[in-house]
């Protein structure tokens, strides 16, 4: 086994999550099989229940896993598909723990951090190792080194480099190195800081990727070597660039991959070359396009955009492929309460109606959905944004007078939305919603069939609602189109209009598998209808 753990410095949010992808990306261009974990300190057994505005959005695995918004960056970068064991929290390490010890696997014995809840970490990262197969598992460590609930993972992996060997052990450190904005200097004393750090609780790092704004100079990287004890060719930097795409070119540029590839024994690329050539013509059609969409993104966390973050990169995914940029303008549906959406949604090309639970900002949103089928915007609802666009119908359309869903209003006279059945037992609410990948059969004569081209679709879902069977037949009778239902159930997944240009709204969540190289068709669908609809392509997209 060979083992990549990323620490980083004295500020969280430095991007170790890009770093990790990057990393795994390098190496897998020259033809390594590489895994990605998190490991995250907090106590929650997942982040199923964090709000957005702490934890960003909630990433949701093929297997039902809701996981920290770093594994997105993973599978996007890596194009793999992770499961829910990727995800290491300090809750989930406890709870097995104290498993254990209820049904007296420990033999009376006192539990400790050292050595079992430190065991137990050790053993799940190698359990991920063995069940990927791959040759290189890269292992993120949430938080900041200095922290004092990060400490049982920094000393389950120093006991893994004496348990594995140096050969097999890699540890990269990632601190900011900030610059003054008074004299323009680049300061290397935070990062000297968090590596001794490091070297008091017994990890010494072998590579240091500093984080800056900017491209750091030769001298301070002469000073960073001498005092964290990394030499020099183990000294890479990370600096802000126009995209996130581009951070794996420029360190396989600075020599990571030959650098890493000799630390860690591999002996594979002797007559392999690595090879980032589909990526490099992704990243110039990123950072080239110069047409632009202008994308109304209408929810309720607006002002934390990572609340979003597997939308945000699955548009630019769609977007890059058609050679345009999507601006994206964000609308809190709070405000769209107060204010008419024929001023605050005038600029925009197309409206997204973004996911997210709860009563409040949800009347904003049904009056941006009612918008855009009433001025023939392109439209897109992902997960609640479906519900609402049903729940809009029914009251604007067959005039149901107060029609919403009883996740809104348990009263409702037409609970055009209700609770799955499976969920009226429920009492918990960590990981009891309906998670994870389902199949999906469409409707041949549909848009959406057109965007996916066969019959039968894997999606992953996130949610306790559903569209009422009961209310079908009259949705269905006044234009409503049901062009996609769950195979297993067959639940509503997919809503359209017939007489609009683009109206499309998902009850899955089809960003989490988007893919840079291969973007998701929804996306790649309303992306190529909102440019057509302002003449920036010509191609026609089928709506039927």
């Amino acid at each position: 086994m060979k083992f990549v753990f990323v620490t980083g410095g004295v500020m969280s949010s430095v991007g170790k999550g890009i770093i990790v992808s990057s990393i795994g990306k390098i190496l897998q261009s020259m033809g390594y099989k590489v895994y990605a974990a998190k490991m995250d300190p907090y106590v929650n057994v997942d982040a199923g229940t964090m709000n957005p505005y702490q934890h960003g959005e909630v990433f949701v695995t093929e297997d039902g896993g809701e996981t920290d918004l770093d594994l997105g960056h993973y599978e996007r970068f890596l194009d793999i598909q992770l499961d829910r064991n990727a995800n290491i929290t300090t809750g989930l390490v406890y709870k097995r723990v104290i498993e254990k010890e209820r049904k007296g696997e420990y033999l009376g014995q006192t539990v400790q951090i050292i050595p079992h809840v430190v065991d137990e970490i050790k053993s799940l990262l190698r359990l991920n190792a063995q069940r990927s197969g791959c040759d290189i598992q890269l292992v993120e460590i949430g938080g900041t080194v200095g922290d004092i609930e990060s400490l049982p993972f920094l000393e389950a992996i120093r006991q893994l480099r004496i348990e594995e060997g140096y050969e097999n052990t890699v540890f990269v450190h990632v601190p900011l190195l900030p610059t003054l904005s008074v004299t323009g200097e680049i300061k290397t004393k935070p990062a000297q800081h968090s590596v001794q750090e490091l070297r008091r609780i017994g990890i010494q790092p072998d590579v240091i990727i500093a984080r800056s704004s900017r491209p750091i100079d030769e001298s301070s990287i002469q000073k960073l070597s001498l005092f964290s004890s990394v030499p020099r060719e183990a000294i890479f930097n990370s600096y802000d660039v126009q995209s996130i795409y581009q951070v794996p070119l420029i360190l396989y540029e600075q020599g990571i991959g030959s650098y890493m590839e000799k630390r860690l024994a591999l002996k594979k690329s002797s007559a392999y070359e690595s090879d980032l050539s589909e990526w490099r013509k992704f990243v110039d059609r990123v950072i080239n396009a110069e047409k632009e969409v202008k994308i109304g993104m209408v929810g309720k966390y607006t002002t934390l955009r990572d609340a979003y973050l597997s939308i945000i990169e699955a548009l630019i995914h769609a977007a890059a492929s058609i050679r345009v940029k999507p601006k994206l303008i964000w609308i809190n549906s709070e405000e769209l309460e107060h204010s008419s959406p024929y001023e605050l949604l005038k600029d925009v090309d197309g409206v997204i109606v973004l996911p997210g639970f709860g009563r409040r900002g949800t009347e904003g949103k049904i009056a941006a959905i009612q918008y855009a089928r009433e001025e023939k915007v392109p439209f897109l609802g992902i997960c609640f944004g479906m519900q609402l666009a049903v729940v809009e119908f029914a009251r604007n359309v067959l005039n149901l007078e107060g029609a919403n869903s009883t996740e809104n209003d348990p009263t409702t006279p037409y609970p055009v939305v209700d609770l799955l059945p499976e969920q009226l037992s429920v009492k918990e609410k960590g990981g009891t919603m309906r998670l994870g990948a389902y199949d999906i059969k469409l409707e041949k004569n549909s848009c959406v069939y057109s965007l996916y081209g066969r019959e039968i679709i894997r999606e992953r879902h996130r949610h306790r609602y559903e569209v009422n069977p009961k209310y079908l037949p009259h949705l269905i009778e006044y234009g409503l189109k049901v062009t996609g239902v769950s195979v297993e159930g067959g639940r509503v997944e997919v809503i359209e209009l017939r007489d609009h240009p683009f109206f499309l709204a998902t009850q899955f969540h089809p960003e989490f598998k988007s893919r840079p190289l291969t973007p998701s068709p929804t996306y790649l669908g309303f992306v190529k209808a909102v440019a057509k609809s302002v003449g920036v392509i010509s191609e026609s997209v089928t709506v039927m």
